[in-house]
């Protein structure tokens, strides 16, 4: 598999690095959220777990919007936070159009899934989100051919590779249904929107004839605004 080199004008533009920026803020911001909550919660003893999801019962269907912005202990939020931000962090700065679907997609739809075929139990945390985030940023990665995509998807892979072991029913009290239904969600949308969200790649002049320039974008876009649909 050739890699691409990411053309230097797109990914060290300042457009780009305020979309870096704007990235790890959103990120911080989400993760404040779920600290805050969960402070009010042990605060105030408003006991929002119960509002957790409960597969197969209807009014534990609220848990679909609700359970990922819950969680049980200290510890348990504490084990979410670092993956959550460095998940949400590299999906809204590599892939910032797909990734305004791509994340309520998998909120949504992994605690629906997780409805149908989980245990009937309460469960709660951010963990299915941050196994879907994290399964299309590597999948995403491995589909584009560049240098770029690629270098995050490994790291990724290094960083949280072992993750893949909470999509099976080892441990009693972990919810491994949202895990798989995460990561489920997560890879099929890394193949449907693997041709959004494409690095401009150098081209050199001895890949084309002598009438192409020695290097350009791939889409051939000077603000680069548009995924190359190659």
């Amino acid at each position: 598999m050739a890699l691409g080199k990411p053309d230097p004008r797109y990914t060290q533009s300042k457009k780009a690095h305020t979309n870096f920026k704007l990235a790890l803020k959103l990120a911080l911001v989400f993760v404040g959220i779920l600290w805050s909550i969960f402070v009010l919660d042990v605060v105030f003893g408003l006991r929002l777990g119960q509002y957790g999801l409960r597969p197969g019962s209807v009014p534990g269907l609220i848990g679909v919007l609700t359970a990922p912005l819950l969680h049980g202990s200290f510890e348990h939020l504490l084990s979410n936070t670092l993956p959550m931000f460095i998940a949400l962090t590299a999906t809204l700065y590599l892939y910032p159009k797909s990734a305004v679907r791509v994340i309520p997609l998998i909120w949504l739809g992994s605690g629906l899934l997780a409805w149908f075929i989980g245990r009937p139990s309460l469960h709660l945390g951010a963990s299915g989100l941050i196994y879907g985030l994290l399964a299309y940023v590597f999948i995403s990665g491995i589909l584009r051919h560049d240098m770029r995509s690629v270098s995050v998807s490994l790291l990724v892979g290094f960083l949280y590779g072992s993750m893949i072991w909470g999509v099976l029913p080892i441990r009693a009290h972990v919810s491994w249904e949202m895990h798989l239904t995460g990561a489920i969600f997560g890879v099929a949308l890394a193949f449907l929107y693997r041709n959004w969200d494409r690095t401009p790649i150098v081209r050199y002049e001895w890949e084309h004839d002598d009438s192409v320039p020695e290097w350009y974008p791939e889409d051939k876009q000077e603000d680069f605004d548009l995924p190359d649909k190659r």
